[in-house]
């Protein structure tokens, strides 16, 4: 109960904050869309540059840390996208969309914040490694899967289906904001100490004004219909990717205290706000993400407090 009260609940006041201000309309949902616009184009970037130009890429790369992530990260995508194929009847479109929702988990908005709180901020440097790739890898896939997808029987080339998945990968911000920080880690260039304090100005706003702008963003996903889809869903982004995470650090990788906490804990919070965006990109099963949005980030207050409980 202390890890839950101490932990999980500020993040989840905050998140709380924003809804109830957005449904008692203190916040009109232009300015709930502005501070989002704000946080993920702007904030959020910025503090994924700061992350990555300042890691030890030569020291703190773990490589069976990716794989324990990972490994349960793409068995959601495919829990998610089969059920929906072959047990709901879904649109090939619409499974890779849902296949989306269950491996895209919430590693900065909520990972970040409730990995500090519970074991301090010399644990980020784990949860840094899983998000240097996260959105890379897990964008990189989902686009790829899905042009290929909607471009069968329409005859399109390999070079402009190459075309297709560059352009939508080169205009990520979030993608902008590794590969930025990745280029100055790499080229060891120094900036001006005035750039930095300006960046970490920034870094401070990104956490709090975007778990608030979320929080506003969630009254719009309201669940209606699709209740078995949604709820597996949620069972493969909190019960299937943490428990496959926690087998394969746990009892294959014999990880170490802090890979582990990390590795598990962030593969045990809800699907972010994302993989709405990615469903809306390409106007398919919507609902579903929207609702599994919703619904797994209240059941993951559960959820997180029995991985924290269980965690060494």
């Amino acid at each position: 109960m202390q890890a839950l009260i101490n932990v999980i609940l500020p993040v989840f006041l905050l998140l709380g904050f924003g809804y109830v201000a957005a449904w008692r309309k203190l916040i009109s949902e232009q300015t709930i869309d502005g501070i989002m616009l704000f946080a993920q184009n702007f904030a959020v970037p910025t503090l994924l540059f700061t992350a990555i130009a300042r890691l030890d890429l030569g020291q703190s790369f773990d490589i069976p840390l990716l794989i324990t992530f990972y490994t349960g990260s793409f068995a959601a995508f495919l829990l998610g996208f089969f059920g929906a194929r072959l047990l709901f009847n879904r649109s090939a479109q619409d499974a890779v969309a849902i296949g989306f929702v269950g491996m895209f988990s919430n590693t900065l908005l909520l990972g970040l914040p409730i990995t500090e709180r519970a074991y301090g901020v010399d644990a980020l440097q784990w949860n840094f490694i899983i998000i240097a790739l996260h959105s890379p890898v897990m964008y990189t896939f989902g686009i790829s899967v899905m042009e290929i997808t909607r471009s069968r029987g329409q005859g399109v080339s390999p070079v402009a289906l190459g075309g297709r998945i560059s352009k939508s990968l080169a205009t990520n911000p979030l993608l902008i904001g590794i590969l930025t920080g990745l280029l100055v880690n790499l080229s060891g260039v120094t900036l001006p100490a005035p750039v930095w304090s300006a960046v970490e100005m920034m870094n401070r706003a990104a956490i709090p004004t975007a778990l608030f702008g979320l929080g506003g963003v969630l009254l719009r996903y309201r669940p209606e219909g699709d209740a078995k889809v949604i709820a597996w869903v949620v069972f493969a982004s909190l019960i299937l990717h943490p428990s496959i995470s926690y087998g394969l650090g746990r009892f294959v990788f014999d990880l170490d205290i802090g890979p582990l906490r990390s590795a598990v804990l962030t593969a045990s919070m809800a699907p972010g706000v994302n993989v709405y965006l990615f469903a809306s990109t390409y106007g398919t099963a919507k609902r579903v993400a929207a609702s599994t949005v919703l619904i797994g980030t209240g059941l993951s207050v559960v959820t997180i407090w029995l991985w924290l409980l269980i965690l060494p």
